[in-house]
This record gives structure tokens, sequence and C-alpha cells, in this order.
């Protein structure tokens, strides 16, 4: 019986405001405070507060046939508390109904996974404690940022107790083979892999209003029909989104609400299907087969690797120079500091300083608040120069 697993990422990070180089040793106000609360609370009412509704009466219709998952940063849960304390209080509703398994992953979305091991079991110590304090639940399920992932990471997250990992289906990664069933990382012992069907996913998350795309327009009955397909060839079918898809990204005036409020009950007219969160699709299933992964592998781009965040000289010399400030930062034990350093620490920083203009471009600019990558490092590393002559002791007195 094929499980379906909806799984939905929920992140908005703290962007920086304009800050210039005379700005260095004069304050130390980074982040852009009304842009977050602005983006935040519009974020909040064109996606998180109906797409949380439609959940809810989905949840409520199918009285436990429809579950879903959700990967909520701690910076997406900070800023909904100080911002948007509604769209909060509807995570917390769906948590009451059962039906909605919350992940764990970095608090902070960041990439210590690569840069300090130690600094990302914390931010993941962090994260659970957050979600068992907001959701009642112990996160069971790991995310990691970006769905990047490795043998080596998967180690590390089952020494940490995790019964399940989440990583993308890429090609070159699985060969042949389906992304339709649960697989065990390459050494581990308990650990299950479950990895995205970046096809039907990325059908909803990109194409879904693409008038020039072939299968244009989506229905709900058209893709309840893509997935029923897959009965005899995949064990679960595993839906991996951002959450901001459904009204953000996707307008409401493109249909996607309405797709999502008819999608599950079209699945579940097949007597084989069910909806399963993912630690339930893993505990269901055996694997059927190791996953070697020696190498990075994400869910971003076409090539499915780290070069979003890590494939020019100006992100490799940003997140370097912010590693490299960890035992500085920590050992000084300013609470303050070591909050803007780990804000610091969130993907979408480097992100915005990717120079991929090919076929990924539309995607990179869309997402980027900044008028070219290399304003986005400037202005990334004024700040970073700041907070080391903060940390130096030698900043001047606040102007």
């Amino acid at each position: 019986m094929p499980s379906v697993c909806f799984c939905f990422e929920v992140h908005q990070p703290y962007r920086l405001r304009n800050y210039s180089f005379f700005d260095i040793d004069q304050t130390h106000d980074y982040f852009n405070d009304q842009a977050n609360r602005e983006l935040l609370t519009k974020i909040a009412e064109k996606c998180y507060l109906p797409a949380n509704e439609i959940m809810l009466k989905l949840i409520k219709k199918y009285k436990g046939d429809f579950k879903v998952s959700y990967s909520l940063t701690g910076i997406l849960l900070d800023q909904l508390e100080k911002y948007s304390t509604e769209a909060l209080d509807s995570f917390k509703e769906l948590a009451d109904t059962g039906q909605v398994e919350f992940l764990n992953e970095t608090y902070y979305h960041s990439l210590a996974c690569i840069f300090s091991k130690k600094e990302f079991r914390e931010q993941v110590r962090l994260h659970k404690n957050r979600i068992k304090n907001l959701f009642g639940q112990t996160p069971k399920t790991f995310r990691n940022t970006e769905l990047i992932y490795n043998n080596e990471l998967a180690h590390d997250i089952e020494s940490m107790g995790f019964k399940v990992i989440l990583t993308e289906g890429a090609d070159r990664v699985l060969g042949r083979r389906s992304p339709n069933y649960v697989y065990q990382p390459a050494g581990c012992l308990k650990l299950k892999c479950l990895l995205k069907n970046y096809r039907l996913s990325d059908d909803i998350a990109f194409r879904f209003s693409n008038s020039n795309w072939p299968e244009y327009p989506l229905t709900a009955a058209k893709f309840a029909n893509w997935i029923h397909d897959i009965n005899e060839a995949g064990e679960v079918i595993n839906l991996f989104l951002d959450y901001e898809t459904f009204g953000e990204h996707q307008w409401k005036d493109t249909g996607i609400f309405d797709f999502l409020e008819l999608l599950p009950g079209l699945i579940l007219q097949h007597p084989d299907f069910i909806f399963s969160t993912p630690t339930e699709a893993a505990a269901g299933h055996q694997p059927v087969a190791q996953l070697d992964v020696p190498q990075f592998i994400s869910w971003a781009d076409e090539e499915r690797d780290l070069t979003a965040w890590l494939g020019n000289h100006m992100q490799n010399d940003a997140i370097h120079t912010l590693y490299g400030m960890e035992k500085t930062v920590l050992k000084r034990k300013d609470k303050e500091q070591i909050e803007t350093w780990r804000r610091l620490q969130s993907s979408d920083h480097f992100y915005y300083m990717c120079t991929k203009w090919f076929a990924d471009g539309e995607v990179h600019k869309y997402f980027n608040p900044y008028q070219s990558p290399y304003d986005a490092y400037i202005n990334f590393m004024n700040v970073l120069t700041d907070l080391s002559h903060r940390l130096d002791g030698n900043e001047m007195q606040r102007s």
C-alpha cells in the first residue's frame, strides 16, 4: 500500500539592512527589522494562514486518513512569535490534531554540517527543544538545510538518535533506481532515508502556473492520476516543497489553493493509497537497498549540489570568514553576539551571492533582495567586519 508523504519546508531568514563601509564601527544594527516584519506579515497572510486553514479542514474531513509534516526553522518560529502570533497559533492548532509531524533541522537554517560539527549539533539541539516546547513533539525525523546530505551526515544523524533522514532523490545518486522506496544510508544500522520525488514535487512548486509547460494546466485530478500510476512501482511518494509555494510563489489566482484542497481526496479515492508522516512511512517499509552518497547533494538547481551557496569565491570567502569567528564568538559568551553570528549563518545570505545565471537564473533572481550578487557580498562582508571588530574589542562607541 503506497504512502504519500507531504513534507513542507517553512523558512524565512533575518534579512540584512543596507550596511555600508561607513557604518562599520559606527553602528551594530545589522538587520532590517522593518523589512522582516513586513515580509513575514505578508507571507503569513498570503500563505501560512490560508494554507493552514485548508490543512486543518482536510485533516478534520478525512478523519485520520490525511497527514502532513512540516520543517519550520527556528528563526521562522522566532519571527512568527514576534510578528504573527495568529499564524504561529494556526501551526499549534495543526499540531493538536495529532495528524501532523514536526521535523528537526538546524535552528538557523545553516550550513554548519559542512563547517562545524559542534555548531551543527548545537543548532539541532536548540531546534529540537523549540519544537518540543511549542508543539509537544520530540522530532524523530531530520531534514537538513536545503536537503543537504552525504554519508557522513547520515552517520552523525544516526548517532544523535534520529530514525529517519530526508534528502533529494538525485539521479546521479539513484542511477536507474526509483526515489519511491525507503533506503538505508550506507554504513548505518538503523537510520532510514526518504528521498524527494523531485519531478512530482517540482511540478507543483515550479511548473504549476507555467503556461508554456506541456502539462499546463495542472489539475488535481491529473496529478492524482500521476500518483496512482506509481502504484506498482513504489512504496512511498515523497512530495517535499517550500510551503511558500502556496500563495507566495504560486499566487492564489493560479488556483493553487483549490488544487491543494482537492488533491488529497482524489488521491484517497484509490483504495491502495494512504497518507503518512515521514516517521510512519519509514516505519511501514523496509529499506530496499543502501544509499551511498560520498559527496554532498542538495535539492537546489539542476546540479543538486552545493554550488548555489558555495559556487564562487565570494561565497567561499564570506562563509569561511564567518565560521572562522566561531571560537572567538563563543569564547566571549555574549548572547547578543552569538545570536547575531548564528543568524548570519542562514544559507540565504550565501544564496544571494550566487552568480549562476543559466537554467536556474530566474529562480535565483526571484529570491534575491539585492541588485546583484556582488552587492550581497559587499553588504555581508561589511557586517562581518564590524562584528569582527567587536569581537576583537576594537569597536568604537556607538554614535
